[in-house]
């Protein structure tokens, strides 16, 4: 029950970003409003590396592919469209882990890799932090990963705003 609560809620957030980027223009996706900000597109990319990195690489156990530190520098590397194949594939690749996991699974505990650049640049790490990967259990994995998406979903959606006068409501609430 509680992996399905949480694919519920990250494909309601992912329907949210569907509707953004249907809304906007390919350059109003990769407008950065200030220097210093990320484009609706770089969350995006970042969105479905993170989804990646924790459910497909360290659930389900397959190689590492991501470069985050990309995730946030790149400039129009995807149309509106490859973005939204970009967050579906990743949906689907993790719902063919997550679907087979059984309850006694939440409380395993998981192996989450980084490169050792992204581990370097993400934050400043204590001198004990220098194996660059994390470990906690699935069921927590699931949980920051959820959170994660819908804090950055919420982003979009005021992002998407700001650049765009929408009518109608993104979220299907009328506030």
């Amino acid at each position: 029950m509680f992996v399905e609560e949480i694919l519920r809620t990250m494909d309601t957030a992912l329907n949210r970003i569907h509707i953004c980027l249907d809304s906007l223009s390919e350059d109003q996706v990769w407008c950065r409003l200030k220097p210093n900000m990320n484009s609706i597109g770089n969350l995006c990319v970042h969105l479905a590396g993170n989804e990646y990195q924790h459910f497909v690489s360290g659930i389900g156990e397959r190689p590492l592919v991501r470069q985050r530190t990309l995730e946030f520098t790149s400039d129009r590397g995807y149309s509106k469209n490859e973005l939204k194949e970009l967050l579906n594939q990743t949906r689907n690749e993790s719902k063919s882990i997550l679907n087979n996991l059984i309850e006694q699974d939440l409380d395993r505990q998981v192996k989450v890799m980084y490169s050792l650049e992204d581990w370097n640049r993400m934050k400043e790490r204590s001198p004990e932090e220098t194996d660059p990967w994390y470990s906690r259990s699935i069921q927590v994995i699931l949980f920051q990963v959820c959170e994660h998406y819908g804090y950055h979903t919420g982003q979009i959606v005021l992002l998407t705003k700001l650049i765009k006068d929408i009518e109608g409501s993104i979220t299907g609430y009328k506030h």
